[in-house]
């Protein structure tokens, strides 16, 4: 994939270091070479390529920056920046490579955010060496947004964990090694329990496949007497919302820059079939109409990257919790795209909606980005109950 030099520009802003800069274009370069054959054309079997995917980026060392150095062992920190870039990064080539990486990270960032010394030492080397694909597992039939409603539980049996419920929309279900399952706790109405369930437990089955309009793997999972030990449990028992909250502030962020990297190529596409185009007997390129389309596009891509990074970079900076600035930048950057690549679309015209054009397939990939990890809505409402808390706190 050719890549214009105002995809790599924003790296001098100030948000980031050399090591930044060299990371990303050193990323961009392997990735040209050893992904983008693998989905040059529509993948035929998502899962093969997909572990395929996952394996060549633990090989090249890549899944490293998807968990804090040495392998999540305290005190090392998740470098948010180094995640966001990667996933800008292979955004740009598809939206299968994103996922690749994104879900490592996602899946494994219980974890590493809040797993014990021994649980990150059994898992994270694995995932980190691409042998070991990780699953988050909270959403439900009854709860997405409102993931309290939860109805799978936990009871205490012992020194054990039994664990039932079905979970769906689960990423990397059937294919994954372990999955990080959230459970409410048995008894205990408003205490929720986060564990680890390897995928070889005669309690889990994986029950169905969900296909959807961008493929990659996705299914329901059933837990049935699904028994682990307490030791499998990652941080507090009773305190499993604290873990699932606090690692979708960490990578809420990173969707947003999944979608940044949509709509730059997005953009790409669109700016180089503006200028190729001919239309009554000028290039596209020479209408007013479409110069002030690729304005606005290339304006949404900035903004984006703007409040991307900045939330990326707070959290870097040292802040604990970044509820406010990962909303902004997952809601303003998932929406932002959407319009983006509509518009290239609608430069395209009738090629546009053609089935192997790089702009329709980025139509397909974008709508998801909009819902998981919450959606638009629920972001909204983040940063709203984030504005009135801060306005109240300043009247006490």
């Amino acid at each position: 994939m050719a890549r214009q030099a105002s995809a790599l520009a924003h790296l001098a802003w100030p948000f980031f270091t050399d090591a930044h800069r060299q990371f990303a274009r050193e990323l961009a370069d392997w990735a040209d070479s050893e992904i983008a054959p693998l989905v040059e054309h529509e993948p035929q079997d998502v899962d093969g390529t997909f572990r395929e995917i996952v394996h060549r980026l633990g090989r090249a060392g890549w899944l490293e920056y998807a968990v804090p150095e040495p392998f999540g062992l305290a005190p090392a920190r998740l470098d948010v920046r180094t995640v966001c870039l990667a996933r800008e990064t292979l955004g740009q080539l598809h939206g299968m490579a994103d996922f690749a990486f994104g879900m490592q990270g996602l899946g494994s960032g219980p974890i590493s955010q809040f797993g014990s010394d021994e649980l990150k030492r059994r898992y994270l080397p694995r995932v980190a060496s691409g042998d070991a694909i990780a699953a988050f597992a909270i959403s439900e039939a009854a709860a997405g947004s409102d993931v309290a409603s939860m109805r799978t539980t936990a009871r205490r049996d012992g020194p054990d964990l039994v664990i039932n419920g079905r979970k769906t929309w689960i990423s990397n279900a059937g294919i994954a090694e372990f999955y990080v399952v959230f459970a409410r706790l048995e008894g205990e109405e408003r205490s929720f329990v986060a564990a680890v369930v390897d995928a070889d437990n005669p309690g889990l089955r994986v029950s169905e496949r969900i296909v959807v309009n961008a493929p990659h793997p996705l299914g329901t999972i059933d837990l049935t007497d699904c028994r682990v030990p307490a030791t499998s449990v990652v941080g507090e028992p009773g305190k499993g919302m604290r873990v699932a909250l606090g690692t979708l502030d960490i990578f809420r962020s990173t969707v947003g820059a999944a979608s940044l990297g949509f709509a730059r190529r997005a953009l790409a596409e669109a700016t180089a079939h503006a200028l190729a185009r001919e239309a009554f007997g000028k290039h596209l390129s020479d209408f007013q109409l479409t110069q002030a389309k690729l304005a606005d596009m290339a304006m949404a891509v900035d903004a984006s990257a703007l409040l991307v990074y900045r939330a990326a970079w707070t959290r870097d900076a040292g802040a604990e919790r970044v509820t406010r600035e990962a909303a902004m930048a997952k809601l303003f950057a998932t929406e932002s795209a959407q319009r983006v690549i509509d518009d290239a679309v609608q430069l395209f015209g009738g090629r546009g909606v053609v089935v192997g054009e790089t702009v329709e397939r980025l139509y397909r990939e974008i709508r998801a980005l909009r819902i998981y990890e919450g959606t638009s809505e629920i972001q909204k409402l983040v940063i709203a109950g984030q504005l009135i808390a801060e306005a109240e706190g300043q009247q006490k």
